[in-house]
């Protein structure tokens, strides 16, 4: 029996459960219950929250599989592993551990980017930060996009910035201002967190 379920693969034992075959599911936990929870583990360092988050887990895995809104055929370590990312980040998040922002100044959005020192836990918040803010950057007008990119990213001086779009210094930084008052706009509006 044990050989058996080793040649099974992922996305059969998916179909099987979602068929109605609740053994199939226990395959999927015990197969991969290690990596899964060494991966929560080591984002929160407590036996405890990671029993609760690898749970929270699975009643979404099996939520979002009883739903039948699973898609992902032959990914489904991947995509556990991203459910799982995910609750890390809202569990710090519910609990005010994330790094703190200033919201008054004009860059505040951005001042967890450049922090060198960072352990996993402000690790991990960062790139999801940085993830969604690239998103929202993505859907600002292109002569502002063009502008915060090149002096968030690559770090341009506003008379740098001037040369290479051949506007003038002053549009260049009107530019970055409607871009960081859009960024703000579209963050209140959907209530995005990128901060506690």
């Amino acid at each position: 029996m044990i050989m058996k379920s080793k040649l099974i693969t992922d996305a059969v034992l998916v179909r099987q459960y979602i068929e109605g075959d609740e053994s199939a599911l226990s395959t999927l936990i015990s197969r991969h219950q290690q990596k899964i929870y060494s991966f929560i583990y080591s984002k929160v360092y407590d036996r405890d929250v990671t029993d609760d988050v690898f749970q929270d887990t699975f009643i979404k895995v099996i939520k979002t599989l009883k739903l039948g809104k699973y898609n992902e055929e032959g990914k489904f370590l991947p995509w556990v592993m991203r459910i799982s990312h995910n609750l890390v980040i809202d569990y710090f998040r519910k609990n005010k551990r994330m790094p703190k922002f200033d919201n008054s100044g004009e860059f505040s959005i951005f001042s967890v980017l450049g922090d060198p020192a960072l352990n996993a836990e402000k690790q991990l918040i960062k790139d999801q930060v940085e993830c969604d803010l690239r998103r929202l950057i993505e859907e600002l007008p292109d002569d502002q996009k063009e502008v915060l990119y090149m002096r968030m990213y690559r770090d341009m001086s506003f008379k740098e910035i001037s040369d290479n779009t051949g506007v003038s210094i002053n549009t260049a930084l009107g530019r970055m201002r409607y871009a960081l008052i859009n960024l703000r706009k579209v963050i209140d509006k959907n209530n995005i967190i990128l901060t506690n």
